[in-house]
């Protein structure tokens, strides 16, 4: 076991690995109360965009994939917002939209490359020293953001109307929430990959929801499992040679069910 920690690559994932798992419950569980479940899926097609357009202007595609998700977070507020369509479809025209856009890029691009498939599915190898410090920082300014909204937040998760009532911007701290959830979706690529990185947002939180705790309790939980499957998921992968983000995302989903085994 030890002597994994002799590479600095597997340094670099593990210390990646840990901001990622703390990171996501902490957007995720405003996300699932909220039934904004799906705007992960729909964030990280859009992140994936981002990836595109920074390999084809030789870019960090961490860099842009950061621009985009926050830019396309503030559009997908805004549509939602103006009630010309439902929420659902919103979500549905950004996913598909995003992904037939970073296509097109990359055929211009020249095609698929061993780069793209590592933000597609996640990658021990790729997470460069740069890289680290970008999600160290984008997470530190999610945590951030996220102690000083924390009631704001709350208050909106569980009772929007409410919290308009009690004069709590509910716009505002919508948008600042679906951005933290798309800085959190681009940081966690270089791990889990855009395909699945929707299952580590969401799956810790209804993990921790089934054991009926109180908010703060059901967090805990759920941090706990996200980061005993990033980490477990990270060892397992790199032993038996397979996919880091897939490995991740089965443990999740193993977890889940065994949480369905309790009694309410």
């Amino acid at each position: 076991m030890i002597e994994i920690f002799q590479y600095g690559f597997m340094v670099r994932a593990f210390e990646a690995g840990l901001l990622v798992a703390v990171i996501a419950p902490l957007i995720g569980i405003f996300l699932v109360l909220k039934r904004y479940s799906l705007i992960a899926d729909t964030l990280a097609h859009v992140s994936l965009l981002g990836v595109a357009l920074g390999l084809l202007f030789r870019i960090p595609p961490l860099v842009t994939a950061f621009i985009v998700s926050a830019v396309s977070s503030i559009l997908i507020e805004r549509l939602r917002l103006s009630q010309r369509v439902y929420s659902d479809a919103a979500l549905s025209v950004f996913l598909s939209g995003s992904l037939a856009a970073a296509l097109v890029i990359l055929s211009l691009a020249g095609g698929f490359s061993v780069s793209l498939f590592s933000y597609l599915f996640g990658s021990l190898v790729t997470v460069t020293e740069s890289d680290l410090i970008m999600i160290a920082s984008v997470g530190a300014g999610v945590l951030v953001s996220v102690f000083f909204l924390y009631k704001e937040l709350l208050f909106v998760s569980f009772d929007e109307e409410g919290a308009q009532v009690a004069g709590i911007p509910t716009r505002l701290v919508n948008i600042v929430l679906i951005m933290l959830a798309g800085l959190t979706v681009s940081i966690a690529l270089p791990i889990v990959g855009a395909l699945l990185i929707a299952a580590l947002v969401v799956i810790p939180i209804l993990i921790a929801l089934q054991f009926r705790r109180s908010f703060l309790a059901t967090l805990l939980i759920a941090e706990v499992f996200s980061v005993v499957s990033v980490v477990s998921g990270i060892l397992v992968s790199y032993y038996f040679d397979l996919s880091t983000g897939a490995t991740i995302v089965l443990i999740l989903v193993a977890f889940f069910c065994l949480s369905l085994l309790r009694k309410p």
